[in-house]
């Protein structure tokens, strides 16, 4: 080691050398974990169904109407003002709250029953239809805010306002690492044609007001899957050991000193991006893969950043017991060409989803692992235009969607709940957003009650105030 280099950080204030130092040991990458971790982990207090969660948002909201709702009454009042069939509830968006006619909208595909469990599904779907006998399929979500922004907040955070922790943190912080090499909770990016039109802003997987190492990390396509973790050239193994034997020494000196914990914190994180700097290389490629994996998941799989490959590295992260697994696709923002867009999505997405699905199901991870379908709301039986349209789109719609659940012990092959003839409002067993939480925290052992966190005098938790477990979702 430089004993130049040694000498300057032995002579830096200790405090100082640990936030400004070891930026080829991935502290950059992980710098939102030198944040205090004072708090001490809760512990499980349920007999856990599932250890681990993928996450498959679909941003924009995708249309339940030509998904997964089917709704023959669309046919017969095509044309017609929904509001003269339905009393108006909730919330109208600015695009169409002035409109004089809502006009209502047939869907343009066909849909079919498929499996034992007879789920209707539409025929822009075909993978995900081979797999609904595994899946739970909830078509009476609901949320409350009717745009894209806080609507994505609160389904990813519990709270429609930004500061909140987001589930993937909620869960590290109550349950901790399985993977001392990799983050506890992993996020990975793809985009269709419209999917500059709702940016993914990162505090939706931030850690809010919890310890920073709790918030999710990014992983990129290409060759470097997060940034700044190389390190730079010229730098042997053993010489990055004895720097970090350096930090390490400084550090407990420091903690005999001051006595605080978050120092030992923040080194073990300095070795855990230098175990990192093996274990993501070797997590992101896939060469290893057989023809047969490709064949499953499609040739998009080969491509990193396309969503197939995303939910393949999904696959090989949940072998390597990461926590939560953040995917965003988006594009699913159908205003206008409605026809277009969605057969494009549809394609994108609906072979990885079932594959990935069907690779943990025989790989048995689906047992332990809940593997969640949805967007933060779904769309009007309505044209936004106000017109009949055959280049038609659908506006926002928070009174009910649909969002798929599969494996972590949720009931397989079940239908859950149902909206009206039209998809306007939940007539039975309704799921609020904050009862979807609830389910998920239950399944992974956690009481949604008692998992909180003490922030400027109050406690917080991921359910707000409100949520229940819903028992009818689970097997």
């Amino acid at each position: 080691m430089d004993s130049e280099l040694i000498s300057e950080v032995s002579n830096m204030h200790r405090r100082r050398a640990l936030k400004t130092i070891g930026g080829g040991l991935g502290s950059m990458a992980l710098g939102s974990l030198l944040a205090d971790d004072s708090v001490s982990r809760q512990t499980p207090r349920i007999a856990p169904k599932a250890k681990r969660v993928i996450y498959l948002f679909q941003s924009g909201g995708p249309s339940q109407l030509d998904l997964f709702d089917y709704k023959p009454m669309l046919r017969e009042a095509h044309g017609k003002d929904l509001f003269s069939l339905v009393e108006k509830e909730g919330r109208l968006t600015g695009f169409t709250d002035k409109h004089k006619i809502h006009p209502i909208i047939d869907t343009k595909y066909a849909f079919q029953q498929h499996g034992q469990c007879g789920s209707w599904v539409s025929e822009l779907l075909p993978h995900m239809s081979g797999v609904v006998d595994d899946v739970c399929t909830i078509r009476s979500v609901s949320t409350k805010p009717v745009n894209h922004d806080p609507a994505m907040t609160f389904m990813l955070t519990g709270h429609s306002l930004p500061g909140r922790p987001s589930v993937g943190s909620w869960l590290s912080y109550g349950l901790g690492t399985m993977n001392q090499n990799l983050p506890e909770f992993v996020v990975l990016v793809s985009k269709g044609d419209l999917g500059n039109m709702q940016p993914l802003n990162s505090r939706l997987w931030g850690n809010g007001f919890l310890p920073g190492r709790y918030q999710g990390v990014r992983f990129r396509s290409g060759s470097e899957p997060v940034l700044y973790l190389k390190d730079p050239s010229g730098k042997s193994l053993v010489e990055k050991r004895e720097f970090l034997d350096t930090l390490k020494r400084l550090n407990h000196e420091e903690l005999q000193r001051s006595g605080d914990p978050a120092i030992d914190t923040r080194i073990s994180q300095y070795e855990m991006a230098f175990r990192m700097q093996t274990s993501v290389p070797d997590l992101a490629d896939t060469s290893d893969e057989p023809e047969s994996t490709f064949r499953l998941y499609g040739e998009d799989a080969r491509t990193p950043g396309t969503y197939a490959f995303n939910c393949l590295m999904a696959r090989r992260m949940a072998e390597r017991d990461v926590r939560f697994i953040q995917l965003y696709h988006s594009g699913w923002d159908h205003h206008f060409n409605l026809p277009d867009h969605l057969p494009k999505r549809c394609r994108e997405t609906d072979q990885g989803s079932a594959a990935l699905i069907q690779d943990l199901k025989q790989r048995g991870l689906l047992d332990d692992t809940i593997v969640i379908w949805g967007g933060e709301f779904g769309r009007t039986a309505f044209s936004q235009s106000g017109k009949v349209d055959p280049s038609y789109g659908r506006d926002h719609h928070a009174n009910c969607f649909t969002t798929l659940v599969a494996g972590g012990g949720f009931k397989a092959g079940l239908n859950y709940g149902e909206t009206d003839d039209l998809s306007y409002r939940i007539v039975r067993d309704e799921v609020t957003v904050h009862d979807l939480h609830a389910t998920l925290l239950h399944q992974l052992g956690l009481d949604h009650e008692k998992l909180t966190y003490l922030f400027q005098g109050r406690r917080y938790r991921l359910t707000d105030v409100e949520g229940h477990v819903v028992r009818g979702l689970l097997g």
